[in-house]
């Protein structure tokens, strides 16, 4: 047999612990602890001060006239969802609330597709194509954000009127195909980002211009062209001042001067008219909750590069 001998081993020392590294340590933690904290705080609050308007809109579409009258802020104990029915159908105007849905989801979806498509169409251009004064036309379509709305109302009011478009859904939908500064620049950022290259490997396959935009760049911009038409969405649901300028009939009329209209007739039933602006609202909450991801992603992407 032979005989092994077995090193003998030190025993593993650990280095001697710094109380003072460990204090602070502990105490960066519990600063960040704090800190988060107190900016759940913050955001809790602010989260209930934005809530609260639409909470008590809510409870007074579901509450009768001497709910309202008794406790405003309390919950209804018998929710009146009949408030929706009666504020749909709309009494003594020969018109009911669902045409003017139908007249506002028109032009919100018309003026949508109008805006993502012909803003595209000249970002692109001014993203990815050269030609001599591109840039001084860039500037100067960027110069047409400082020029007040109010300044191009009388001559556009002129134009419409010209065209016998007046009392007609047309100038609140035409004008979309037409682009605009901001969309454009959102746009032109967002191209800008993606590689040229794409652009050189389709000419090579003889791709024309328009297929590179509409095949190659436009799926890539899916973000970018959510959040223009997000945007485009909101604003023509939301517009007041030109269906005020252009619409004259009440059957042409949209939400917003509906719940004007609404108001004429029913200005002392409170319930009816929250009852209206809940209408009036949910559909800009949907798109807020199934956009919010690529909204917020396209805005930080368009800024990347200029």
């Amino acid at each position: 047999m032979t005989n092994t001998i077995t090193p003998r081993t030190r025993p593993m020392t650990l280095p001697p612990v710094n109380k003072n590294e460990v204090a602070a340590a502990s105490n960066t933690k519990a600063a960040r602890k704090r800190a988060a904290i107190l900016l759940f705080t913050l955001a809790a609050v602010g989260a209930l001060l934005t809530l609260t308007p639409f909470y008590l809109m809510l409870a007074l579409s579901l509450k009768t006239p001497d709910e309202i009258a008794a406790s405003p802020w309390a919950w209804p104990h018998s929710p009146q969802w009949i408030n929706y029915v009666k504020t749909w159908t709309i009494e003594g105007t020969g018109v009911t609330f669902s045409l003017f849905f139908k007249n506002s989801l028109t032009i919100a979806i018309l003026s949508t597709v109008g805006t993502v498509l012909s803003s595209s169409l000249v970002a692109f251009g001014f993203a990815r194509l050269r030609f001599p004064g591109r840039d001084r036309l860039f500037v100067l379509l960027l110069a047409t954000m400082m020029l007040p709305g109010i300044v191009t109302m009388l001559p556009s009011y002129i134009g419409f009127k010209y065209l016998h478009w007046i009392d007609t859904l047309k100038p609140l939908i035409v004008p979309s195909f037409f682009g605009g500064a901001f969309n454009v620049f959102l746009l032109r950022q967002f191209f800008m980002t993606l590689p040229r290259e794409l652009d050189e490997a389709a000419r090579l396959d003889g791709a024309s211009y328009f297929q590179i935009y509409w095949k190659i760049l436009m799926p890539l911009c899916r973000p970018a062209l959510i959040t223009v038409g997000l945007f485009a969405f909101i604003g023509a649901w939301k517009d007041l001042m030109g269906p005020l300028i252009y619409l004259n009939s009440t059957e042409n009329q949209t939400l917003e001067l509906g719940l004007r209209t609404f108001q004429t007739i029913h200005g002392t039933d409170w319930n009816l008219l929250m009852a209206g602006s809940v209408i009036v609202l949910i559909p800009l909450l949907i798109l807020f909750f199934f956009g919010q991801r690529y909204f917020i992603q396209g805005i930080v992407m368009s800024g990347l590069k200029d």
